[in-house]
């Protein structure tokens, strides 16, 4: 009897159940073997959490194509069409301050209930460390603002932007944006009344909600209700 169990025990382990493979383990995917299959695997994916942090926007900033995706956005700096003819930003985002985006949406649905399109961004928030790449290609605070000191743009306080009509075509108001020249003067009067007319119905849009001029540009407009902190933190790309 003892040799007739001893000689079962011997047959069982010989089936397998004395294997050391953990059987979970073996139906277990591996790193490897999902990124072998493409994919495919029904394990849950590994995010990269630098990724995660990266995709976070700070308290207090908001896209303004979030509040309304109506807004038209020619972001020159994220492409070579711009002063310098070369892209400073990864990608084209538009953000800025809530409050500062709020007042823009206003502005934009303010020109829509008069029949114009709205608005459209040139630029928005700047960081500062494109601020640093574009005061290293022009070190000349008649162009770009010395980085130390910071702008608007980088306190995402700062609007460059256009009117377009109900079609998006932007109204003619007489040169290009970051044109510098004295026909950019929000006091040169050399020109058509209709552009005139234009760059007017701009100011006083911008006016009403708390944005103000600047006199060289007429493009630039800068919110005068609040103060905000320098901002080095760039927008990740999808």
């Amino acid at each position: 009897m003892k040799y007739f169990a001893f000689s079962l025990l011997v047959l069982l382990l010989n089936c397998g159940l004395s294997s050391t493979e953990n059987p979970i383990e073996k139906v277990k995917p591996t790193i490897a073997e999902a990124i072998d299959t493409g994919g495919q695997s029904s394990a849950p994916p590994i995010r990269n959490p630098q990724s995660a942090i990266r995709n976070l926007i700070p308290d207090g900033w908001t896209e303004i194509t979030a509040l309304d995706p109506t807004i038209q956005l020619d972001l020159r700096y994220a492409t070579a069409n711009n002063f310098v003819k070369e892209k400073m930003y990864d990608c084209g985002r538009c953000f800025y301050r809530t409050a500062v985006a709020k007042a823009l949406v206003n502005a934009h649905k303010t020109l829509q209930k008069q029949g114009y399109g709205g608005l459209k961004m040139y630029d928005c928030y700047r960081p500062r460390p494109i601020q640093w790449k574009l005061w290293k290609k022009v070190p000349d605070p008649r162009y770009v603002a010395d980085p130390r000191k910071g702008s608007m743009h980088n306190r995402g306080m700062a609007a460059d932007l256009t009117i377009v009509d109900k079609n998006g075509k932007e109204l003619d108001m007489g040169t290009d944006f970051d044109f510098f020249g004295e026909e950019a003067y929000h006091a040169y009067a050399k020109l058509p009344k209709q552009v005139l007319a234009n760059r007017q119905l701009l100011l006083k849009t911008m006016a009403d909600v708390g944005m103000k001029h600047t006199t060289t540009e007429w493009w630039h407009y800068s919110y005068r209700k609040g103060k905000f902190e320098l901002a080095d933190w760039v927008w990740d790309c999808d």
